[in-house]
């Protein structure tokens, strides 16, 4: 639902001429040193980008959903690692305090999240543990006003620079279910908390990743989000609509982007006498990317609009995030085969984002954990 539209016209083109301005310019440097440069995390703390979904009591700037897909769009114009920076102040690193969180709570962590003072990370997988959330085996067990807290998560995004961590820890051992998992804000500088060393991934480099290991890590009582025990499970799943549709979003800006980069690839490159966008055949992959990249923004903005009228989206924030995850890697397959063999040369940005895009089938559940998602609540519909 849009409130102002005035408003948010001005932010999206802000937001646009930061993109195309700012960060494409540097996605070059940043895939080559791993890092993204301070002034560039400057910028985007004072553009309020750390903030866009945390409600504006707390310093955010309080996006609905639809208006907070509408920026993602713009934000999947550049490289994926520039948003992920941001990404958990604005999805399951601050919602669950959003929603969940006691008064105190949200008075401590949320305002430094919204102006990027604080980085919040969300520690859930673990070794033997990822899509079946559920089995989470890192333990905390009550000591008092205080809770001792054992095991290691993996995988975990922003945590070499993180502030606190949404953690999910098992508080009742004899609940081996989701029921037993409980979610607390543990600060990083908690004794006990060592990280391991940077994972090297496939891609998204300047968007880190690394082991968060808890070694009798004392937290207070006052740490378990909302003061209720069994309730981390829960409150992961209640975030899991928004983030789904965010990410699906970015899925779409980056298809976007791809489409620019083919196209004009095409429209320059000659073969066989006339340039490549002449060809029916790279016209077909022109056209496919086109209209799927079409029907993932339509998707995604439907879903959104009913997020913000209060209708339940489990199921369409599944098809949005299935399908935008699978639609962003074909058509980066096509751009990267429209570039031909430059599209296998760094050179290109095609060739980056080849890589980049993979991890969206992925993180915030996979391809297979969505179509499970949707299958059951089909048949839940069905009976009701």
């Amino acid at each position: 639902m849009i409130r102002d539209q005035e408003t948010l016209n001005s932010l999206l083109d802000t937001v646009g001429r930061f993109v195309r301005e700012r960060l494409v310019p540097r996605e070059q440097e940043v895939a080559e040193n791993d890092r993204i440069p301070d002034e560039i995390v400057q910028e985007m703390k004072e553009l309020g980008l750390f903030g866009l979904s945390i409600p504006e009591e707390h310093g955010g700037l309080g996006l609905t959903m639809e208006e907070e897909a509408l920026v993602a769009f713009e934000l999947g114009h550049t490289s994926p690692a520039f948003r992920s920076i941001m990404g958990t102040n604005n999805g399951i690193g601050s919602q669950g305090i959003i929603m969940d969180g006691t008064d105190e709570q949200k008075e401590r962590y949320l305002p430094r999240m919204a102006t990027g003072e604080i980085i919040g990370s969300f520690a859930l997988t673990e070794p033997d543990v990822g899509s079946d959330a559920g089995s989470v085996k890192t333990s905390a067990v009550r000591d008092g006003d205080e809770y001792i807290i054992n095991g290691t998560k993996r995988y975990i995004t922003n945590a070499p620079y993180a502030s606190v961590f949404t953690l999910m820890a098992r508080t009742n051992p004899e609940e081996k279910g989701a029921a037993g998992v409980s979610a607390f804000l543990v600060d990083a500088n908690t004794p006990g908390i060592s990280l391991g060393k940077p994972d090297k991934k496939m891609g998204q480099s300047g968007s880190h990743t690394c082991d968060v290991i808890f070694e009798d890590a004392r937290v207070p009582a006052s740490a378990l989000i909302g003061g209720k025990e069994g309730q981390g499970f829960k409150t992961a799943m209640k975030v899991l609509d928004r983030g789904r549709l965010h990410i699906s979003a970015v899925c779409v800006g980056v298809a976007e982007r791809l489409i620019d980069e083919a196209l004009r690839f095409a429209t320059e490159r000659k073969q066989f006498g006339k340039h490549l966008s002449e060809h029916q055949l790279i016209q077909a992959m022109l056209a496919d990317s086109k209209a799927e990249a079409f029907a993932g923004r339509s998707m995604v903005m439907e879903a959104a609009r009913k997020k913000d009228n209060g209708e339940r989206v489990s199921t369409e924030a599944s098809c949005c995030k299935l399908f935008c995850a699978e639609m962003v890697g074909r058509v980066a397959d096509r751009a990267v085969q429209i570039h031909g063999g430059a599209g296998y040369i760094s050179e290109y940005p095609v060739e980056r984002f080849y890589r980049d895009v993979r991890l969206f089938r992925l993180y915030e559940g996979t391809s297979q954990i969505q179509q499970i998602v949707i299958a059951r609540n089909m048949a839940k519909e069905l009976q009701e």
